[in-house]
């Protein structure tokens, strides 16, 4: 912590100080019962779902990769983050809906309601070995890496204070505690990278000073067919598959709105949360553009971006908030992803065989979850550096792999009521086998693109852009759901009750149903205007 002056080091430490006070409030008001610290009372209102779904979504693999990327190619990593405000806004329209009136506590009981248990089993399985495996892992090691540049405390020293910390108000407050420290991450967050790009900006002259000093194809989001990373195709027919995955189906993201207090919350707070999202392509990305710009020994290393610039651009005071700010992604990270996977083990794993357990049980099962993997996450930091960062990206892309079939069920699944559960775990299963081969078939082919002979199928496979591959998976899904489920038994209309759309009463409109309609329009057509004008 030498190379911080003490202005910055305060401003760390009331950071700690607000976030723990905040966990003390949150363990005062907990109850023992599992509605309570699952999903915080199903009592959260729409600016705390808003706010928390931001925030599970920005650690600091995603801040850090998006200011690299940045300064790798330009803005066009910014259509992810867009997209996502439109995917927003199907969970809340489409999806909260169905999962609210399901009254459920986990995604893979929703998939259990509506299909079969092995469709359940499949997806917590799958779900809490990629939590452990990437999430958690990904998370310490991006967020060691970083603190070791702008700190100097060795990785494994601040790996392990970040683990401990974020740990303690988790186990002890469960979701409460979570999302209402994510109320405040977030803005602390937003506020440290805005001051990041504010002084980046004044540094570089401006906009016309910065168009100046990078390619002029840096400010053009739209990439020909053949771009090897953002092709205009694969972001138009294969990133919104990947979107509805991770923010309509997955529990790290989706136990925020199954917590709201009502439809009209969660929606109004997916709305919102679709605002926010505008924000990372001028808080994250723009830096990257600007790190560019700025510092030429950068290009051989974009990945330090985002530190760079604290480093060596910020003045004392706006260091220590933008510290702050990437301490605010890391641990809002990490708490989400212990708690929505002890919500899956105590839910999916252990209330599954023990159906007549006591909910004291199951908040105490909760919270030694919790503690599990908090302890996994301090027993896998020694191995960190003989992991390369290759096989992060690799561990990290066999979430795109496995997302097209759990797509194809969630969604197909409201407005197809034929299809069943065999169907279900066939299309799971296809996707899994496939999704495996393209992950062994990349790594087999290695960086150097030469594992593979050159001409054929397997080549072809493992080159593929993901984006495409993730459409091609998802059609061969969805042909395997319908056919198999057509072949097979129809479910009873008492089992899918009120989770498709065919066996669901009409219900009367929310109290903001107008606004938040109005909200969402105005939502989607600042997007469309965004891309017009990055085009």
């Amino acid at each position: 912590m030498s190379t911080l002056h003490i202005v910055d080091i305060v401003l760390i430490v009331l950071y700690f100080f607000l976030i723990f006070g905040i966990g003390y409030w949150a363990f005062r008001k907990r109850k023992n019962d599992s509605a309570d610290y699952f999903l915080a009372g199903r009592d959260v209102g729409w600016l705390a779902v808003g706010a928390s779904l931001f925030a599970s979504n920005i650690g600091s693999e995603h801040l850090v990769g998006l200011a690299g990327s940045g300064a790798a190619g330009g803005l066009a990593v910014g259509h992810f983050e867009w997209l996502a405000t439109l995917i927003l806004l199907l969970l809340g329209w489409l999806f909260v809906p169905f999962y609210m009136r399901s009254s459920v506590f986990t995604m893979p009981e929703f998939l259990e309601r509506r299909y079969s248990p092995a469709a359940r089993w499949y997806l917590a399985t799958i779900s809490v070995i990629g939590y452990v495996l990437t999430k958690i892992s990904v998370t310490l090691f991006a967020g060691g890496i970083v603190i070791r540049e702008l700190t100097g405390l060795d990785m494994f020293e601040s790996a392990v204070i970040l683990v401990v910390l974020t740990g303690m108000y988790t186990v002890a407050g469960g979701l409460r505690a979570v999302v209402y420290t994510e109320v405040v991450q977030t803005f602390v967050l937003i506020g440290g990278c805005l001051a990041l790009t504010v002084a980046g900006l004044i540094e570089v002259g401006g906009l016309q000073g910065l168009q100046e000093r990078v390619p002029a194809d840096f400010f053009s989001m739209w990439k020909s067919v053949d771009h090897p990373d953002f092709p205009w195709t694969g972001i138009v027919f294969g990133a919104p598959i990947l979107g509805i995955w991770y923010w309509c189906t997955d529990q790290y993201i989706v136990q925020r709105v199954l917590a709201a207090r009502g439809v009209d919350e969660a929606r109004t707070g997916t709305v919102f949360a679709g605002f926010l999202k505008i924000l990372p392509v001028f808080i994250f990305v723009f830096p990257g553009v600007i790190a560019a710009a700025l510092f030429s020994d950068i290009a051989a290393s974009s990945d330090r971006a985002f530190p760079v610039m604290v480093t060596r651009l910020l003045p004392i005071g706006l260091k220590g908030l933008v510290i702050a700010g990437l301490l605010a992604a890391l641990m809002s990270s990490l708490s989400s992803v212990f708690n929505s996977c002890s919500t899956l083990i105590t839910w999916d794993f252990y209330k599954k065989l023990k159906p007549d357990v006591s909910e004291q049980r199951l908040v105490i099962v909760g919270r030694i979850a919790t503690g599990v993997l908090v302890v996994l996450g301090l027993l896998w930091i020694p191995f960190m550096k003989y992991i390369s960062s290759q096989l992060y990206i690799y561990l990290q892309s066999v979430q795109a792999y496995i997302a097209p079939p759990i797509a194809a069920c969630f969604l197909l699944g409201l407005f197809i009521k034929r299809l069943n559960g065999p169907g279900a775990i066939a299309s799971l299963l296809t996707g899994f086998v496939f999704g495996a081969l393209r992950l062994v078939l990349e790594l087999m082919n290695g960086t150097d693109k030469t594992g593979l002979a050159s001409g054929t199928l397997w080549e072809w496979i493992a080159e593929i852009n993901f984006l495409h591959f993730a459409v091609f998976l998802f059609v061969l899904c969805t042909a395997v759901l319908i056919g198999v489920s057509f072949l097979t038994k129809a479910p009873s209309d008492e089992k899918i009750k009120g989770i498709t759309f065919a066996t669901v009463e009409r219900e009367e409109p929310g109290k903001r149903e107008g606004v938040n309609r109005i909200l969402s329009f105005v939502l989607a057509l600042t997007i469309g205007i965004l891309w017009y004008v990055f085009a």
